[in-house]
């Protein structure tokens, strides 16, 4: 089958989320949920698809750091620098191949994330085109080549799906309701009880052996689950190198500080709505989904902006804030209109989508707008690919 694009995409799942490799991915596939795999579906479609898995609870430079050792076939290195800064080990697993063959300036790749996802690839880009000062110094010859930067063509264009690029209310709306301890610590046993199981690396993957959590594949466990859980309660109380501080107001403005756009590459963001307006009561509401949690919260991010004083707000999609998945807010960014041209090194900001944060992915969604949903983005990226040979 003749391939409908030049260079191969590249999904990135979210909090929690997986991959293609991982054995939960052929009960339930993230990329599609309940209406079946997307990468399936478009590869079908003469489109060449991958779904990357990355820690799922790690921090957004631990996850670009996991990402680029899949692409390119290599050992997880996660800068000696960073790694003396969250106490954690250097080197993670190594990858035998690469997610694909060939990645290079000659055959890019289009990048996509959901949620979480959206930062993961939103750092990659960064540190392959402008590197770590701090790393190269750390490390000297020994540094990585994703923290030398100067490589940031390998990535053709960069989609944000419902993805925090701006700080959003869901983490002190959590705050509010005494749910980040909760959150913080169901996480960490979880993923503990999990990640020292027959499961990890079968059902799922946390890609924790950095932490200690997870064993090194081919490696023999050196903790049991319960210091495994011990030393990861420490961890977590020592470090913000994790997700839960990564989500927080701080930690996305900590991010926004450091990532910078990449002039040629093309960035574009999909955001989603579950809130519409009642003319009957002259405000706000959360539109029921077919999600029931996430009505639930968009109702509580509703609730929290009244107690602000916002009487109508942009909406929400359950956990992203419409205007916070649009565009970081120190980026230049343009709204869509029709027959627009596409730029490079800026934000293009698309239509508004209806529904919750799961829809976007095809959670309990309609099979066929999910569907239509992911070829449109795919009939986008041929028009940027056509547009010059960069």
């Amino acid at each position: 089958m003749e391939k409908k694009l030049r260079y191969p995409i590249i999904f990135v799942h979210g909090m929690f989320g997986w991959g293609e490799n991982e054995g939960i991915n052929k009960k339930i596939p993230y990329w599609g949920a309940t209406t079946g795999s997307l990468t399936d579906f478009l590869n079908d479609k003469g489109y060449e698809c991958y779904a990357a898995s990355v820690g799922p609870i790690s921090s957004a430079w631990d996850q670009a750091c996991q990402l680029y050792a899949q692409l390119m076939g290599t050992k997880v290195d996660y800068g000696k620098a960073h790694s003396l800064r969250h106490n954690h080990k250097q080197f993670g697993r190594e990858y035998e191949k690469p997610l694909f063959e060939g990645w290079s300036e000659e055959k890019k790749v289009h990048l996509i994330g959901h949620s979480f996802g959206g930062l993961c690839i939103r750092m990659l880009s960064h540190l392959l085109e402008y590197g770590d000062p701090r790393e190269v110094e750390a490390s000297g010859d020994d540094v990585s080549p994703l923290f030398k930067g100067g490589n940031g063509k390998l990535i053709y264009s960069l989609s944000a799906i419902c993805s925090p690029l701006g700080t959003i209310d869901t983490y002190e709306v959590a705050e509010k309701y005494s749910l980040v301890r909760p959150i913080r610590a169901g996480t960490v046993f979880y993923s503990c009880a999990m990640g020292r199981s027959p499961l990890n690396g079968k059902a799922v993957d946390f890609h924790l052996e950095h932490f200690g959590l997870t064993n090194t594949p081919g490696q023999k466990d050196t903790e049991s689950g319960h210091q495994a859980r011990k030393l990861m309660r420490k961890k977590y109380k020592e470090t913000d190198d994790n997700i839960v501080f990564g989500l927080s107001p701080e930690g996305i403005t900590k991010l926004n500080k450091m990532v910078e756009i990449v002039p040629h590459i093309y960035y574009f963001s999909f955001p989603f709505n579950a809130v519409e307006y009642d003319e009957k009561r002259q405000k706000d509401k959360a539109k029921k989904t077919d999600l029931p949690l996430m009505h639930f919260t968009s109702f509580l991010l509703l609730h929290n902006s009244r107690q602000k004083g916002i009487d109508k707000s942009a909406g929400n999609d359950g956990l992203v804030d419409v205007l916070a998945a649009c565009s970081p807010p120190d980026e230049p960014s343009v709204q869509y209109t029709e027959n627009m041209d596409y730029q490079s090194g800026i934000w293009n900001v698309m239509p508004v989508q209806t529904g919750d944060h799961g829809t976007a992915i095809g959670l309990m969604a309609d099979k066929d707008e999910t569907q239509n949903f992911y070829l449109n983005i795919m009939a986008l990226l041929k028009k940027i690919e056509s547009n010059k040979n960069k």
